[in-house]
């Protein structure tokens, strides 16, 4: 398994920052820049458990997806 994380820099996270939902409800998040990164880790590599467990970040794909978060990022 390839053991090169992907992290996103500060100016990339502060990119994408300003459209991410912040009207949360329920169990306590895990960091979002830690999901994104992951999230783009798994598009590229794989899904390791440094990312949070798959289903959040499965889930948190597809709601951002739903509310257009990756069309403003435009990545």
């Amino acid at each position: 398994m390839n053991r090169e994380y992907f992290w996103l820099s500060d100016e990339q996270f502060g990119l994408l920052e300003p459209h991410l939902p912040t009207d949360t409800r329920g169990k306590p998040r895990v960091d979002d820049r830690r999901v994104i990164s992951g999230i783009i880790h798994v598009v590229k590599v794989d899904a390791p458990s440094v990312y949070g467990p798959r289903k959040t970040l499965y889930n948190r794909f597809q709601r951002w997806s739903a509310k257009g978060v990756w069309r403003s990022y435009g990545g």
